[in-house]
């Protein structure tokens, strides 16, 4: 199911990484404040327990998260929204996969991968700044799957329908969370209007 995140401070932040004139040092520090944001209004359907703990005054019960959470950034740009989550959830485990796509069959492939062990029972947030053609996220989530995930949200700042459609039609279990949706693919197959080519832009190399 999709969810788009409507929020003020995620419009405001979202406006100054769409800017071409931003600078990879915004355009990363905005990238955290998005990721933060949207984790914080996800992870309200997190599970919780309860546990006892030892005010200075007295004994209480309090609620703490149930199960672990795995953060699998998609390689590479899915790497600038860890931190921002890792500032909300510092416990989180960090599990990596990298995927390339064969420049004349445009079937993507695992490059690499390094999962957690908690991984089959934790909440996983798999996470890329981009969902366009749908095509690496899907195969990406087939593979984490096959590790074990089960609990599994995909969360990204921008995408068009086509990519959210054909994540549904692979991973229809799957809840994929968005910052915003955008009009569509251009003939490169770049979201329109978009933001450029985020994992340049992240790390400087454009």
């Amino acid at each position: 199911m999709l969810h788009v995140l409507k929020h003020p401070l995620i419009d405001h932040k979202l406006a100054i990484m769409r800017n071409k004139d931003t600078s990879s040092k915004d355009f990363k520090e905005n990238l955290d404040e998005i990721a933060a944001l949207m984790v914080y209004e996800i992870s309200k359907e997190l599970p919780v327990k309860e546990v006892e703990v030892e005010t200075p005054i007295c004994k209480t019960v309090c609620r703490q998260l149930a199960s672990d959470v795995v953060l699998v950034p998609i390689l590479r740009a899915g790497l600038g929204m860890v931190d921002g989550i890792k500032k909300l959830i510092p416990t989180a485990k960090i599990g990596h996969i990298g995927m390339y796509r064969d420049e004349e069959t445009m079937i993507p492939h695992e490059y690499y991968a390094k999962f957690p062990k908690e991984m089959p029972e934790a909440c996983t947030f798999v996470l890329d700044p981009m969902l366009a053609t749908g095509g690496s996220a899907a195969a990406a989530l087939t593979n984490i799957k096959q590790r074990g995930a089960k609990n599994i949200k995909l969360i990204c700042l921008v995408g068009v329908m086509e990519g959210v459609k054909a994540v549904e039609k692979a991973h229809p279990d799957v809840d994929i969370y968005l910052a915003a949706l955008d009009e569509k693919l251009n003939e490169r197959c770049y979201i329109t209007p978009g933001l450029g080519d985020a994992g340049d832009r992240l790390f400087g190399t454009k």
